[in-house]
């Protein structure tokens, strides 16, 4: 053993031997009592880093790091430190790039509305702008957006509006944002004709408006009293959201006060019409005389305007869209199932055209049957064929069921009896070897424009490849969903009415307003009519000649409303629209 530096004594080895042993004892100590020395000398590197230990950001050259710094400028708001920092950069020669001129220009375009650095952001933007075209440094999109909105917060909306066009010279599609600076500028100053050749520009390069945009051409017609031009654009929020923002209610509420219209239609074109168009509206113009009577209030469960007592509508999509559907679906059908088997139901399904609901019987029969003695459950969709020839005042429904699962049945004694009623009754037809039953029964309920009875979400890949946007609508007024509570079935039939803008045969318009709440009896709608048009004829005397704005419910108290329900008016069973009351 080593001890106090003094060697070991050596067992007795003679000559070269000996040498080579003294050698490799003295760096064995070297190696044991020096590293224990240092390790005792060296405070722990956790302990107490030295400045050589610590990891600092560096960047390799000062254009990297002057973007470095520009972007946590950026994070934190800073104009003046930005600005600050672009000035050292020119006085540097540090070489910029477009990242470092649409950071600036970013900043820049931040500040322009605020009123202490207004100045400074728009004197400094226009120059870092001038700066990188100099250097022919191609703005992009973000560019053109940054300067776009320090050109409307100077009040020039000609020269956001010819920024925008330019894009095209550099293969660049703007977006929607890159408009927004020069139409809200036009609309602001009130110049519609400039206002409109920007939405017409907007439609060409195949962008949708959105409310914030919808909102502010409809404030400018209303103020520039274009009735016709408000008229359009009301349909276009109607298109667009399921409900609109107290700014945008505040901008209807405004128009509708002020405005008497006298554009009226024959009543029987406007009934065809908005059953033409699916329920909830009409577009052919405004209808009746006279001031308008807005109030706010809440609509029943039931559908009924607790201001007017007008039924709202559970509103459909068109004809023309229906009609895109179904042969959207049958040519996806076609692709993929045998084109006999598929066009054999085609052609049987216009001879019987008469149904009002399918039934997806797979999606029914094997409801809850994940179990152990689980299977197929006949009673199940049994109920349901019968609710629904009920609710239908006894008319049978179509089931769609595939023809291995029916030969399954009637080869089971105990089922074979009630399967062959449905079979005598016309409501079965069974889809063939080979095939996907939901290509069958979607195509049955849009081509017959009916109800369909089925759990099933239609989010897997069939229904992906319809890919078309009004597939929700059209779900919410023809989906019919079930349960079973211990046995008992309930179904869920669509909703009474539709939250949507809705304009009716009166005359009348209904608009859903945001609301935060989840319950739907809270949600306010802007209800707006002519004097008579409402259902008590008494509330309206006095506001004849003027507008009254009402919050609340309209029809009756908070406390009388709980006590007492408006009138139950039932909406029909059918999903068809041509048996739709409008």
């Amino acid at each position: 053993m080593i001890c106090n530096g003094n060697f070991p004594r050596i067992p007795a080895i003679k000559g070269i031997g000996r040498v080579f042993a003294v050698l490799i004892l003295k760096q064995i100590f070297r190696v044991l009592y020096l590293g224990k020395v240092v390790s005792m000398a060296t405070p722990s590197h956790h302990q107490n880093p030295t400045p050589s230990t610590k990891k600092k950001k560096t960047h390799k050259n000062p254009e990297a790091n002057f973007l470095y710094e520009l972007n946590s400028c950026s994070k934190s708001k800073d104009l003046k430190a930005a600005i600050s920092l672009y000035d050292s950069a020119l006085s540097n020669n540090t070489r910029l790039n477009q990242s470092h001129f649409n950071t600036l220009l970013y900043l820049c375009s931040t500040f322009a509305t605020d009123p202490d650095s207004k100045d400074l952001a728009l004197r400094y933007g226009f120059r870092v702008f001038d700066h990188m075209m100099a250097l022919n440094i191609h703005p992009n999109e973000a560019s053109i957006t940054s300067i776009a909105r320090l050109s409307a917060a100077k009040g020039d909306g000609d020269y956001a509006f010819e920024m925008v066009k330019k894009l095209g010279d550099y293969q660049v599609s703007p977006r929607l944002r890159t408009y927004e600076p020069a139409l809200f500028c036009f609309c602001q100053k009130l110049e519609a004709e400039k206002a409109y050749d920007v939405e017409e520009d907007i439609d060409k390069m195949g962008l949708s408006l959105e409310e914030p945009q919808i909102a502010a051409l409809l404030k400018l017609s209303a103020n520039t009293w274009r009735g016709e031009r408000v008229y359009n654009y009301l349909h276009k929020l109607r298109r667009s959201v399921r409900w609109v923002s107290e700014e945008t209610c505040k901008v209807l509420e405004d128009w509708f006060c002020c405005k008497a219209s006298e554009i009226g239609s024959d009543v029987g074109s406007v009934k065809e019409a908005i059953l033409r168009n699916g329920g909830g509206w009409h577009g052919l113009g405004w209808i009746g005389e006279g001031k308008w009577v807005v109030k706010k209030g809440n609509v029943e469960p039931n559908g009924r305007c607790c201001c007017c007592g007008e039924q709202l509508d559970c509103v459909d999509i068109d004809d023309v869209e229906t009609e895109k559907f179904a042969l959207s679906v049958a040519g996806l059908a076609l692709e993929r199932e045998v084109k006999a088997n598929f066009r054999e139901f085609q052609d049987w399904l216009e001879k019987n055209a008469d149904y009002e609901a399918i039934v997806d019987g797979a999606n029914i029969g094997l409801y809850q049957q994940n179990f152990a003695e689980g299977g197929f459950s006949v009673l199940q969709l049994d109920a349901v064929i019968k609710e629904m020839y009920t609710r239908s005042g006894n008319k049978w429904p179509l089931v769609i069921l595939h023809n291995k699962r029916v030969r399954a049945l009637l080869e089971n004694p105990s089922h074979r009896k009630l399967v062959e009623e449905w079979m005598a009754n016309g409501v079965l037809y069974t889809t063939p070897h080979g095939s996907n039953d939901d290509w069958y029964w979607l195509y049955a309920t849009v081509k017959l424009r009916c109800l369909l009875v089925t759990n099933d979400e239609m989010r897997d890949h069939i229904f992906e490849l319809l890919g078309s946007s009004f597939f929700l609508k059209w779900k919410e007024r023809h989906q019919v969903r079930y349960t079973f509570l211990k046995g008992a079935l309930k179904l869920q039939m669509p909703p009474a009415y539709s939250i949507v803008i809705q304009e009716s045969e009166k005359g009348s318009w209904h608009v859903p307003i945001v609301c935060e709440s989840d319950e739907e009896s809270l949600r306010s709608w802007l209800c707006i009519t002519r004097p008579g048009g409402c259902e008590d004829e008494g509330k309206t005397g006095s506001t004849m000649e003027t507008c009254e704005i009402v919050n609340g419910p309209c029809c009756k108290s908070s406390e009388n409303r709980n006590n007492e329900k408006c009138d139950d008016k039932t909406t029909s069973m059918t999903g068809k629209r041509k048996e739709r009351s409008p």
